[in-house]
């Protein structure tokens, strides 16, 4: 049985989004799926997804992330910021 550590609700959706690894990297694309106050879950394929990095969601708004998890394409992330 699965236990759901979650702090607050998620909220499904299918958001375009920009992910970017650095200040020197250049942002790439990704899908956000769910999104809470605490974090989100985005499907990216990329072989590697740093501890910390940062995403662009579709309103533009700028968000640090950390790493939480990962399983395949898809990963969940917390806000750091």
């Amino acid at each position: 049985m699965l236990v759901n550590r979650r702090t607050s609700e998620r909220q499904e959706c299918r958001r375009a989004a920009k992910i970017q690894f650095g200040t020197s990297s250049l942002p790439r694309d990704c899908t956000i799926t769910d999104v809470s106050r605490g974090g989100l879950k985005v499907v990216a394929e990329y072989p590697e997804i740093p501890s910390i990095f940062t995403i662009t969601l579709s309103t533009g708004e700028l968000r640090q992330c950390r790493l939480a998890w990962r399983i395949g394409c898809e990963f969940g992330a917390e806000f750091i910021d």
